[in-house]
């Protein structure tokens, strides 16, 4: 059986953090190679990987981390959903039955092995879509279904409150004849970004039967960054402790729990890290430090009286004396001294993240930072909670930053503090 991963997409929702969502890395692996090697695991020997000019080099390079897979791949020229994204990619899809995979979704084995079950004892249906139910609102496909768990209409992206079931669409489909979905798929269009669902539904309402396979173990799509710390989650829920001999440990650091700790890492003297938590290869954890429930990237130097309280560090950062808590760093980020996030409201109500003139609710009454690559602060900087800021930017010394900072711009104290640009 083949895969099918989409790895094209431009994730507008993520800012300040300019990560490909499939790239991140958990236990020193991109989250697209995590998903290779599990689909491979399942039975998925061929895989397709669909990709953007931008990003198809580096998809190259996770390929060939991955043995025994064949791979092939294709070029989405511009960001224009799901349906282009098959449609660039049909001369590779066209004569076997696949299985589509969005790469920004974390879900278990057994959505293939209960998807593939369905697909090898009922050929009555053309597709089948994993599917699985919600207690919350999801910005995502919702699924109607009768009794039998036949698909009667997808919709995509219905208003909060308007949701038509608690099925929502998990990408992960299998489609017995790619031909026929494709030729579907280039006679639908749309005004929104739904041409693929709407293939779909009519795909059904000419009398093609799909059914939804329904899924109840662990699930997250990464669609906004806090759903880092999610994803982050779910890695670490799986840790087993384990310290890279080429690691050095002090004999007066406590390595508590499940921690993994990577290649020519050290901790040094009263440093404790709790797991379950993960240490990457070449970074140092100083004097005095407290790491819990947290990922550290690689080539990090985490400094004397710094606390990292369930957070996601890029690679290449360095703290001394701060507190960072429920928070996502990027990559190539330094922190002066007092540097804090403040992840919790004085009235202790749930964070909200502002996008333009929209204000996201999280659900979440922790939740810190969002720090997008290459940023820099000052002595005794702080961020209140879900505030966003964009790549390059520098926070002055004894600003507080109240609201987002947009990419490269400064935030300096006068008065409160003023925002400029760049030099």
């Amino acid at each position: 059986m083949r895969g099918v991963f989409l790895c094209g997409g431009v994730g507008k929702r993520m800012s300040p953090l300019s990560e490909n969502k499939f790239l991140y890395k958990f236990f020193g692996k991109t989250l697209l190679q995590h998903q290779i090697e599990q689909a491979r695991e399942a039975g998925l020997t061929e895989i397709v990987l669909i990709g953007n000019p931008d990003s198809i080099s580096e998809i190259k390079s996770v390929a060939e981390t991955v043995s025994g897979t064949n791979f092939n791949f294709a070029i989405q020229q511009e960001p224009l959903g799901m349906a282009d994204a098959l449609l660039s990619a049909s001369a590779l899809l066209a004569n076997s039955p696949f299985v589509l995979v969005n790469s920004n979704d974390i879900f278990d084995i057994s959505a293939y092995t209960k998807l593939l079950n369905e697909y090898q004892n009922d050929g009555y249906y053309s597709s089948f879509i994993v599917a699985r139910q919600v207690r919350d609102y999801f910005p995502g496909g919702y699924i109607l279904v009768n009794e039998n768990n036949e698909i009667s209409h997808i919709i995509e992206k219905p208003q909060r409150g308007k949701e038509p079931s608690n099925l929502v669409n998990i990408v992960v489909h299998l489609h017995k004849d790619p031909q026929k979905l494709l030729d579907y798929l280039a006679q639908t269009s749309s005004t929104k970004d739904d041409i693929y669902e709407e293939a779909l539904n009519r795909m059904i309402d000419d009398g093609l039967r799909m059914k939804a396979v329904i899924y109840t173990s662990s699930w997250q799509a990464i669609k906004y960054p806090w759903h880092v710390l999610d994803a982050m989650d779910y890695f670490l829920g799986r840790a087993k402790r384990q310290v890279s001999p080429s690691a050095r440990i002090s004999s007066k650091a406590i390595i508590d729990g499940n921690v993994v700790i990577g290649q020519n890492a050290k901790v040094l003297e009263g440093a404790i890290v709790r797991g379950p938590s993960y240490v990457g290869h070449n970074s140092v954890i100083g004097n005095g430090v407290l790491v819990r429930n947290s990922v550290i990237g690689d080539d990090c130097v985490v400094g004397y009286g710094t606390e990292i309280k369930h957070s996601y560090i890029g690679d290449r950062c360095w703290f001394h004396e701060n507190y960072f808590g429920d928070s996502v760093v990027g990559s190539d980020c330094s922190f002066g001294a007092g540097t804090m996030t403040a992840n919790l409201r004085l009235d202790d109500a749930h964070v909200s993240v502002k996008f333009g003139d929209e204000r996201i609710g999280t659900g979440l009454n922790k939740l810190g930072a969002f720090i997008g690559d290459g940023v820099r602060t000052g002595i005794n900087a702080g961020f209140m909670p879900g505030v966003r800021v964009g790549q390059r930017c520098f926070v002055g010394p004894h600003v507080c930053l109240t609201h987002d900072l947009p990419e490269g711009k400064k935030a300096l104290a006068e008065n409160n503090y003023r925002v400029i640009n760049s030099e």
